[in-house]
C-alpha cells in the first residue's frame, strides 16, 4: 500500500524535467547522431558551423554576448574545437567539452553563463568556481574570460 494519500497522488504534476530541459536533451541526442555520421576530417569545420548557427538563432541580447564570448574563446584557445553541446556553444579539447556558453533565453534565466567542465584545469585548492554569470562583455570581462580559458587548458 502506498504511503501517499490518494488526493496528493492525483494533484502531483511533477514531470521531472522542464520543457527546456527536455528540449536540450533532444538537441544533445541529435548532436551525437550528427557527429557520429561526420567524417573525422570535417568535425571541426562542421562543429564551428553548428555553433555559429546556434548563436545566430539566439535573441539579440544573448547573441551579442555569445558572439563576444566566442571571439574571446577562439582567440585565447585556438586549439579548442568549437561545437554545440545540449544545443549551446561549446569548446572541446581532445573530444572533451572544456567550456560552454549558456544563453539566458535557453532556460529562461536572468543571465547567461560561461561554464567550465571537469576537463578544464581550473583547480584551485579545495573549492573553485566553474560557472560565471554574464550580463555584458566589457573589455575587463573579455580579459577575465581569456585568462580563464588559458588556465583551463593548463
Amino acid at each position: 500500500m502506498s504511503d501517499t494519500p490518494t488526493a496528493a497522488r492525483k494533484t502531483d504534476k511533477y514531470d521531472g524535467f522542464t520543457e527546456e530541459e527536455r528540449e536540450a536533451m533532444k538537441e544533445r541526442a541529435k548532436e551525437l547522431k550528427t557527429a557520429a555520421r561526420r567524417p573525422a576530417r570535417s568535425k571541426k569545420v562542421d562543429g564551428l558551423t553548428d555553433l555559429l548557427e546556434k548563436i545566430a538563432e539566439m535573441p539579440d541580447e544573448d547573441r551579442a554576448i555569445a558572439e563576444r564570448v566566442h571571439a574571446v574563446i577562439m582567440a585565447s584557445g585556438p586549439d579548442l574545437e568549437p561545437r554545440t553541446w545540449y544545443g549551446q556553444p561549446a569548446y572541446a579539447k581532445d573530444g572533451q567539452v572544456v567550456c560552454f556558453f549558456q544563453s539566458a533565453s535557453k532556460f529562461k534565466t536572468r543571465y547567461s553563463t560561461l561554464g567550465f567542465n571537469e576537463a578544464a584545469k581550473l583547480d584551485d585548492g579545495p573549492m573553485w568556481p566553474t560557472s560565471f554569470a554574464l550580463v555584458d562583455v566589457t573589455p575587463g570581462v573579455e580579459k577575465q574570460i581569456a585568462a580563464l580559458v588559458q588556465k583551463s587548458l593548463g
